[in-house]
């Protein structure tokens, strides 16, 4: 296989390892071949924008590696983060389907590999094979509870700290393996600036830097580089009131 960034390009969706873990991956041996004859594959750098707010849908991208956030912006310039988009996730989906312009705008976190489809190819797709249109409401429906849950989390949150800490622990049911750590720490990767993280939760940049400084003043949270490594699980669920 090719490599890039570090990661092995994955060009045969059939020869794919992680297929079967993947909702959308998953599909039969046929509609995998004629997935594979209709895509495109590409590798892009961190900061690379698949698709603008407002822009016409060309089509969507199942994201193979990395991770993407999608981000709306008001008239006003005000940006806001929806939510983080992870391996597997279908991109541009709904505009796709209902011909109508992307809801947001995508942009690559880290180095990244996406399969995209374009519109007419994928309207067809879904034609001709009636199971697929299963794994789209599946995907649909896993949008929509994202978008609750930030619904949820924005406007029920009684503080930046509370909102902070569930985001935090929203993080930690992903943390990454390190060789050296206490049995009681989970560590997790992020990769978002402080001002990214204020959009994620609808603050300032400061009022971020000033939470986390406290998170690490109390013991509650080290941070070194990207590596962010929760000390006290418990005292930050505290902060969770709902």
């Amino acid at each position: 296989m090719a490599m890039a960034y570090n990661f092995q390009i994955i060009e045969d969706c059939l020869k794919c390892t992680h297929r079967e873990d993947r909702l959308f991956c998953n599909l039969s041996r046929e509609a995998l071949i004629q997935m594979q004859n209709i895509k495109a594959t590409s590798v892009y750098p961190k900061g690379a924008m698949l698709c603008l707010e407002g822009q016409a849908p060309r089509g969507i991208f199942v994201l193979c590696t990395g991770r993407a956030k999608l981000s709306t912006t008001s008239s006003e310039g005000k940006s806001m983060i929806l939510r983080i988009a992870e391996p597997g996730e279908v991109l541009g989906l709904t505009a796709a389907v209902s011909g109508t312009p992307y809801e947001a705008t995508i942009e690559t976190l880290e180095p990244s590999q996406a399969n995209f489809i374009a519109q007419a190819d994928f309207v067809r797709f879904l034609q001709e094979f009636p199971d697929v249109g299963l794994r789209v409401a599946k995907q649909l429906t896993h949008n929509c509870k994202c978008a609750y849950g930030e619904v949820r989390s924005l406007g029920l949150s009684n503080s930046v700290p509370e909102k902070l800490a569930k985001l935090i622990l929203q993080w930690a049911e992903h943390p990454i393996d390190l060789s050296v750590k206490k049995p009681n720490e989970i560590s997790i990767r992020v990769t978002l600036t402080q001002e990214e993280i204020a959009q994620f939760i609808g603050t300032s940049r400061e009022t971020v830097s000033r939470v986390l400084s406290a998170f690490r003043r109390k013991n509650w949270l080290r941070v070194k580089g990207a590596t962010w490594t929760i000390l006290n699980r418990q005292q930050l669920e505290n902060l969770v009131t709902t």
